[in-house]
């Protein structure tokens, strides 16, 4: 199995890339959403990888991020119907946060609108997915309004534990809350996620 490259883009259009990972060059089928992320020609990067072995062909996709390949993988391996190809297009139709918060608040629609998915195929994504998604997805979408800043990525990390763990959404938030105001802002997610299990 290759789990990524690491090496120079040689070109890079919107359904693939050319990396050059020590003068071999190597062709990976890409999502929009890792396109955006990517560096311009000539510089440095580092694809995770999932290799498809078909009959006719081995075929490497690539995401900038461990999310975009984790929602790649969950849709071919669960979702009936769903090919490497559409998981793609709904990559390319989506953000992680958001597939997630539409799956596992069984928001047809909003999967619905991604080109290439029908009805059906959404509502069978949410079928399939959303025991394997759950609270923690609907917790990152709800919370991904302010997760831009680093404080707040650590909050949403320890809530994200602790319904891991199982509590109820708002039970972690609060408990996470009571947590910083004890410890102070600089306490790290592992010392949150412990003071809010002691209490």
């Amino acid at each position: 199995m290759i789990t990524f490259l690491r090496g120079k883009i040689v070109e890079a259009i919107p359904t693939q890339a050319v990396i050059d990972v020590n003068g071999v060059g190597y062709e990976v089928l890409i999502p929009l959403s890792s396109l955006d992320k990517l560096p311009g020609p000539g510089q440095d990067v580092q694809l995770l990888t999932h290799l498809a072995v078909r009959e006719d062909a081995h075929v490497l996709y690539g995401f900038m991020t461990s999310e975009e390949r984790e929602i790649f993988r969950l849709l071919i391996s669960n979702v009936k119907g769903i090919g490497p190809k559409l998981a793609l297009n709904i990559l390319s139709g989506t953000n992680p946060v958001s597939f997630k918060g539409a799956v596992a608040n069984g928001d047809v629609k909003a999967l619905s609108s991604i080109s290439g998915v029908g009805k059906k195929t959404a509502e069978r994504i949410v079928v399939d997915l959303k025991d394997r998604i759950g609270a923690v997805g609907a917790w990152e979408a709800s919370s991904a309004a302010q997760a831009s800043a680093v404080e707040d990525q650590k909050l949403n990390d320890a809530v994200s534990a602790l319904i891991a763990l199982g509590f109820k959404p708002e039970e972690a938030h609060k408990s996470v809350k009571g947590a910083v105001a004890m410890l102070g802002d600089s306490a790290t997610v592992e010392e949150l996620v412990r003071a809010s299990l002691k209490k």
